[in-house]
């Protein structure tokens, strides 16, 4: 059964809440900028490295190891589905 409205739903974003979390975001991220701002300009000659080294570090959280690789989840062949 349509809504009275005709099926007319704003998005969260453009609701009063929305933007109410948009404003605060946008002024909490000004301020964790303004006062960070010299640890993050003085690490920016690091970060092709800090990347680099990311890595290693995503290949074992996303494959849980060498164990994850090469298996499917669907059925084996031979097996009843």
């Amino acid at each position: 059964m349509p809504d009275a409205d005709g099926d007319k739903r704003r998005s969260f974003l453009l609701s009063r809440q929305g933007l109410v979390l948009i404003g605060f975001l946008a002024i909490a991220g000004y301020f964790l900028w303004t006062e960070h701002e010299a640890h993050i300009r003085g690490l920016f000659p690091y970060w092709p490295w800090l990347l680099l080294l990311a890595c290693p570090l995503m290949h074992v959280f996303m494959h849980g190891g060498h164990g994850g690789h090469g298996r499917s989840q669907g059925p084996r062949d031979g097996e009843d589905r």
